[in-house]
């Protein structure tokens, strides 16, 4: 998913998109994010490369926003849509000044807050998942013996 168009002769526009200290030249959707994207963000069938497509462009007009200051990996989109992302260098392939370009990987799409309000607490929202899933383990093994 890249995005060299140019709109006049011999001039150069960057093919790149900086969020935070990371310079986004690639964006690639996995499977689950797919998944997570029909259930979670939009009903329907969705194409990877529509996805790819719209996350470009909510790169493109600054959409997309750190949900914690000091994390890297949880971002949110238009104040509402929670995504996990991952960086990699993009291996030989640098800017004009020589700074690395990396590829945006979208892990999952956790949801919208305006829909889910646990969301807007992540680190309570992981860690009543883990206690409910401990819970659960806790009942079966009772069950079994």
């Amino acid at each position: 998913m890249r995005d060299k168009g140019m709109e006049r002769f011999s001039t150069y526009e960057p093919f790149y998109v900086v969020l935070g200290d990371k310079r986004i030249a690639d964006i690639v959707i996995t499977s689950h994010a797919r998944i997570r994207y029909m259930g979670r963000v939009q009903d329907g069938e969705a194409d990877i490369n529509k996805i790819a497509a719209w996350m470009w462009e909510c790169l493109k007009q600054n959409r997309i926003t750190p949900y914690y200051r000091n994390e890297q990996d949880v971002y949110l989109i238009d104040e509402d849509i929670v995504v996990v992302a991952e960086f990699s260098k993009l291996e030989s392939e640098v800017d004009l000044i020589g700074n690395a370009l990396h590829k945006m990987i979208i892990v999952t799409y956790l949801g919208k807050m305006s829909e889910t309000i646990e969301l807007r607490d992540l680190k309570s929202y992981y860690s009543w998942l883990r206690h409910s899933r401990r819970m659960t383990l806790v009942k079966n093994t009772r069950k079994r013996k």
